[in-house]
C-alpha cells in the first residue's frame, strides 16, 4: 500500500531535475546572454562581441591560454598514458591501490595542495630560475593529472585482451599491436582525459594567483572585467568560451561515437 501511495511516473521524477537545471543552468546562462548583448544602459549592442575580436589584448590572452592548455594537456597525456597502461595491463594485484595513490591528492583541500606546490617551486627557484610559463605548466599538470589518468585507466582496463592475442597471432609485434589495436581502442579515454584537462586549463586562474605567477589567461581576463563591474564584456567573453566548449564537446562526442562504431566493426 505504501508503494502505491508513493508511486510516481517518469515525468514526475524528472521535475526536480528540471527545476535544478532551470534555476542553476538556464537562468544564469540567460543572465550572461543578457549582459553580453547589452551596454551599460541596458540597450542591445554588438559592441562587446566586436571588441573581443578587435582587442589585441583579448586575442593575445586567448592565444596564450590555448598554448598553456595545449602544453598542460600534452604533459599530462605523456605522463598519464604509460602510468594508466602499467596499472591496467600489467596484472598487478595492487593496481587499484596504486591508482588510489594518484587519485588521493584530489581528496586534499585544493588550497593546501597548491600552497605545498608553491613551497616546492620556491625551493627549486632558489637554485634555478623557472620561467612563469614553466611554473604554470607544472602547477596545472600537478592539479589536472588525476583527471587524465582515471579515464585512461578505466578504458585500458576494459580492453579485450583477446584482440591483442589475435593481433600477435597474425604476426604483429608488440609495437604494431600497441599502435594498431591498443592505442585506437583507448581513444575514448584519451578524448575524455584531454577534454577534462584542456578546457579547465584555459580558465583556471586561481592556481596562477596562488603561486604568485604573472601569467594572464582567459580566466584572469574574465575576472578582471567582473572586478571592475564591467559585466557586459566579461559576460561576452564567458559566452564565447562557453560556445567553444560546446563545439569541443560536440567534436569529442563524434570521436567517441566513431571509435565505438570502429570497435563494433572489429568485434
Amino acid at each position: 500500500m505504501i508503494m502505491g501511495v508513493f508511486r510516481f511516473s517518469r515525468k514526475q521524477l524528472c521535475i526536480p531535475y528540471a527545476m535544478f537545471l532551470i534555476c542553476f543552468v538556464v537562468l544564469p546562462l540567460a543572465v550572461i546572454v543578457y549582459y553580453a548583448f547589452t551596454d551599460g544602459t541596458g540597450s542591445f549592442t554588438l559592441a562587446n562581441l566586436l571588441s573581443f575580436f578587435t582587442n589585441g589584448n583579448t586575442i593575445g590572452t586567448l592565444c596564450y591560454s590555448i598554448v598553456v592548455a595545449l602544453a598542460v594537456t600534452a604533459v599530462c597525456l605523456v605522463i598519464a598514458y604509460p602510468t594508466a597502461y602499467v596499472l591496467a595491463r600489467s596484472g598487478l594485484k595492487r593496481g587499484p591501490v596504486l591508482l588510489m595513490l594518484f587519485i588521493l591528492p584530489m581528496w586534499i583541500n585544493f588550497t593546501l595542495r597548491i600552497t605545498a606546490l608553491k613551497e616546492v617551486l620556491t625551493l627549486i627557484e632558489g637554485n634555478l630560475s623557472l620561467h612563469p610559463f614553466l611554473n604554470t605548466v607544472i602547477a596545472m599538470t600537478y592539479d589536472f593529472l588525476p583527471f587524465m589518468i582515471l579515464p585512461l585507466y578505466t578504458t585500458l582496463l576494459q580492453l579485450d585482451v583477446s584482440l591483442l592475442e589475435a593481433a600477435q597471432d597474425l604476426g604483429a609485434g608488440p609495437a604494431a599491436a600497441f599502435f594498431r589495436v591498443t592505442l585506437p581502442l583507448s581513444m575514448p579515454g584519451i578524448v575524455s582525459g584531454v577534454t577534462m584537462t584542456f578546457l579547465p586549463a584555459m580558465t583556471n586562474y586561481v592556481i596562477l594567483d596562488m603561486i604568485y605567477n604573472s601569467t594572464y589567461i582567459m580566466g584572469s581576463l574574465i575576472g578582471s572585467y567582473f572586478n571592475i563591474y564591467d559585466w557586459n564584456n566579461g559576460s561576452m567573453i564567458s559566452l564565447i568560451l562557453f560556445a567553444g566548449i560546446c563545439v569541443v564537446s560536440i567534436f569529442t562526442g563524434k570521436v567517441d561515437q566513431s571509435e565505438l562504431d570502429n570497435r563494433g566493426a572489429i568485434l
